[in-house]
């Protein structure tokens, strides 16, 4: 008798939280054993800002390292919900054209700030037409976009996640799974969302935070649930992407960063989390 199949996860990681230098970023990348790349920023800039040449360039190098890219991670929907539709639209077509151009079907999105004094139940109905049109600019090009569950956006906790996947009702619109930004809005990611968001669970980004003080740490080291939703996600049969996503030197308004040894300390939390669990990582 043998025993069960082993799960292979695809391990990658925001390259920006290690270096501005793209060459560094798939360098050390590459050292923890990843073959993929989340791609947030490049040289300094903004992925939705790169020229042509520039992502050309990046493409280049990525083939070159036989690096591959497991999503474009946009800043898309982290602007303020009164901004008119077409704004996010039209950045969303530069972000859906970089990942054309660099062999990607996954775009990182977000569901909108709304002003302090603002009931968030107030923002839904334009959430939802915003998200509704970025889904469809995600039909034409052929790109399925994952919102990923920031704090202080509309889609902050599991329920408004869920209402809006509902909602918008689109094959092109995910969820990216971030444990620690459930801490950080006083959620437990997997007793309060990991039921209800599953089945549009397409994309795992690994961060960990602690409810105390909402400190993000290494996985599996605060109050996210990561062995548990690792465990879970492989007995349902997930085989996607795990992205590392420490936030472990600081973080901002756009991303985070944590430097070379900082995010060699978070791949290492993780492998310990998925051995446990039973899952390799390629």
């Amino acid at each position: 008798m043998t025993g069960p199949a082993t799960v292979q996860w695809t391990l990658s990681g925001f390259g920006d939280e290690i270096d501005d230098d793209p060459v560094l970023q798939i360098a050390v990348l590459q050292a923890l054993g990843a073959n993929h790349i989340e791609v947030r920023s490049a040289w300094g800039t903004n992925i939705v800002d790169l020229g042509p040449e520039q992502l050309v360039e990046l493409k280049k190098l990525l083939d070159a390292a036989g690096m591959g890219v497991s999503a474009i991670a946009s800043p898309i929907g982290k602007v303020d919900v009164t901004l008119p539709v077409e704004h996010e639209v039209e950045r969303l077509r530069r972000a859906a054209n970089a990942a054309q151009v660099l062999g990607s079907r996954y775009i990182r999105i977000f569901s909108f700030y709304y002003g302090e004094g603002v009931d968030v139940h107030s923002i839904r109905d334009d959430v939802i037409e915003r998200m509704r049109a970025l889904a469809d600019v995600a039909e034409e090009s052929g790109v399925v976009l994952l919102h990923e569950n920031e704090k202080d956006i509309f889609g902050d906790t599991p329920d408004r996640v869920l209402d809006i996947i509902e909602s918008v009702n689109s094959p092109a619109l995910k969820v990216a799974w971030d444990p620690a930004n459930f801490v950080q809005v006083g959620v437990k990611p997997f007793d309060e969302g990991y039921a209800k968001l599953r089945p549009h669970l397409e994309y795992l980004q690994v961060k960990d935070a602690r409810f105390a003080d909402g400190v993000v740490v290494p996985a599996g080291e605060g109050d996210g649930d990561l062995l548990r939703t690792v465990e879970a996600l492989k007995a349902d049969g997930f085989v996607g992407f795990a992205s590392l996503e420490p936030h472990l030197a600081g973080a901002h308004g756009l991303g985070g960063f944590s430097g070379p040894t900082a995010f060699g300390m978070a791949a290492r939390a993780f492998a310990k989390v998925v051995n446990e669990a039973g899952v390799e990582t390629k």
